[in-house]
């Protein structure tokens, strides 16, 4: 998803980049195949300029990449996508998006350090290119939720059929998202942090 967030945040303050007093960080990490909205969420919701490391595809990766059903995109993640947003003044998230094609994969055991949950950006059209990254969260005990985005001509599909296509358990949480917009994704953020009081509860 190439375009950008209809509403768009405003560029923070210098002075508000740093962790105010008594706030709490927490590393949320958002993870989906390639080009399923893993950029355009953390630029769409981030309260500071986001930072990216989009390069443009060269003919280098024909042969080496699979990505069916994107042929019209032309840059990718390298490394990862960061962002950041307040949810209240005790609770900050610091979002981090990973590389969706898998020969940078190698990336992610950084990049999932001290995690505390992530949120898997889920193409309906490309369904199969989740299947991987979730198994890949569950042998690494990461909590996760499973986010639906809008894109306009992707097919819908009941909850019940789509966690059983990604054979997940009951208890975890399947939201609709679109990705380019600020509350839509804060939205999603937000259902990650009640998922993730709902484990601690039940520990």
């Amino acid at each position: 998803m190439d375009y950008v967030s209809s509403d768009a945040p405003a560029a923070a303050p210098r002075g508000d980049l740093l962790l105010p007093y008594g706030a709490r960080g927490v590393k949320v990490v958002v993870v989906g195949g390639f080009g399923v909205g893993k950029t355009t969420m953390v630029g769409a919701v981030s309260e500071i300029p986001p930072l990216t490391t989009e390069e443009t595809m060269t003919q280098a990766g024909v042969g080496i990449d699979h990505n069916p059903g994107v042929a019209a995109k032309n840059t990718t993640t390298v490394a990862m996508d960061f962002g950041r947003i307040s949810i209240n003044e005790q609770l900050i998230l610091y979002l981090f998006g990973t590389p969706g094609q898998e020969r940078f994969w190698f990336l992610w055991n950084g990049i999932f350090e001290g995690a505390l949950g992530a949120v898997v950006l889920v193409d309906t059209r490309r369904i199969e290119v989740c299947f991987d990254i979730i198994t890949r969260l569950e042998d690494r005990r990461v909590p996760f939720v499973v986010a639906v985005n809008a894109f306009p001509d992707a097919p819908a599909h009941p909850i019940p059929a789509l966690r059983a296509a990604l054979a997940l358990n009951d208890s975890v949480p399947i939201v609709s998202c679109d990705a380019r917009d600020r509350s839509s994704s804060r939205d999603t953020l937000l259902s990650l942090m009640g998922y993730l009081r709902t484990l601690a509860a039940a520990q």
